[in-house]
C-alpha cells in the first residue's frame, strides 16, 4: 500500500495508459479521481476500481479549459478534503509533417499536449502549495529525440520537458514541498498504437512493426503497466529526492 492515504488526479484516464495508471495506484491504496474527455470511459475505469474495493470518482474534464480545471480541482477537494498527487496525462498526436500539416492541426496538438499541462500543473500547485505533493507529467521520447511526420507532437511534448524542470524549481525555490517529474514513453503497445496499425495494409503494418521493434534493445514494445509503474515511482513517497528529473521508459530507444 505505497499510496495509502493519498488522492491522485489522472488526466485522460479512461483508456490506454491512463487507465492503466488508474488500475496501478488504485491497487497501492490511493483513490483514484479519473478524468477524461470522454465520460464513460471514466466511469467503467472508476468502476473496474470500485470493484475491487478500491476509491475512484470519475469526472467529465476538457484538460484544455481553465475553468474545467478550477471545477475538478473544487470537486476533489469536496470529497476527498485533500490532492496529494497530479498526473497530466492526456494527450493527442496528430501525424503530419511540417510541410502538410496546418496551423488548426499544430494549434490543437498544442492545446491537448502542452497548454493543458500548463493548466494542470499550475492548478496542482495553487491545491498543493501548502501540504506538499508529487505532479508528473507526461512527456515522451519524442520530447528528446525528433520524428519527421510528428512535428507537432514533438514541439508539445517537448515543452512539458522543460516546462516541468521550469516548474519544479519554481516550486524548490518557493519553498513548496511539491516535486515535479516527467515521463518518457517509448513505443508502447496501446489503442493509440494500435488503430495506425489497423488502418495499414497488413505487409506495411508488419513492417512499420517490425522496424519499430528492430530499433528497441530490449526487442519489444513496452507495455502500459510499465509506465504505470514508473507513474507509481514517482507519485510514492519512494521519490521524496527526486524533482526535475525526466524518467525515459522505452527499452533503450534513446540510448543508442
Amino acid at each position: 500500500m505505497r499510496l495509502e492515504n493519498k488522492v491522485v488526479l489522472v488526466t485522460g484516464g479512461g483508456a490506454g495508459i491512463g487507465k492503466a495508471i488508474c488500475l496501478r495506484l488504485a491497487q497501492e491504496g490511493a483513490a483514484i479521481v479519473v478524468t477524461d474527455i470522454d465520460e464513460s470511459s471514466a466511469q467503467a475505469v472508476a468502476a473496474e476500481i470500485q470493484s475491487h474495493g478500491g476509491k475512484a470518482l470519475p469526472l467529465h474534464q476538457d484538460v484544455t479549459v481553465e475553468s474545467a480545471w478550477r471545477e475538478t480541482i473544487d470537486r476533489i477537494l469536496q470529497q476527498f478534503e485533500s490532492l496529494n498527487v497530479v498526473v497530466n496525462n492526456a494527450g493527442i498526436a496528430i501525424p503530419e509533417n511540417i510541410e502538410d500539416m496546418t496551423l488548426d492541426q499544430w494549434r490543437t496538438t498544442q492545446r491537448v499536449n502542452l497548454d493543458a499541462v500548463f493548466l494542470g500543473t499550475q492548478a496542482a500547485i495553487r491545491a498543493m502549495k501548502d501540504t506538499g505533493g508529487s505532479i508528473i507529467n507526461m512527456s515522451s521520447i519524442e520530447g528528446i529525440v525528433g520524428n519527421p511526420i510528428l512535428p507537432s507532437y514533438n514541439a508539445s511534448k517537448g515543452g512539458v520537458r522543460i516546462l516541468t524542470k521550469s516548474t519544479a524549481l519554481h516550486c524548490a525555490d518557493s519553498g513548496y514541498k511539491i516535486r515535479v517529474n516527467s515521463i518518457h514513453p517509448g513505443f508502447i503497445k496501446t489503442a493509440m498504437t494500435d488503430p495506425e496499425l489497423a488502418a495499414m495494409p497488413t505487409e506495411m503494418a508488419e513492417a512499420f512493426f517490425q522496424e519499430v521493434v528492430s530499433n528497441i534493445p530490449l526487442g519489444e514494445m513496452g507495455l502500459p503497466s510499465d509506465i504505470a509503474n514508473g507513474v507509481l515511482f514517482l507519485a510514492s513517497d519512494e521519490s521524496r529526492y527526486i524533482t526535475g528529473a525526466e524518467l525515459v521508459i522505452d527499452g533503450g530507444y534513446t540510448a543508442r
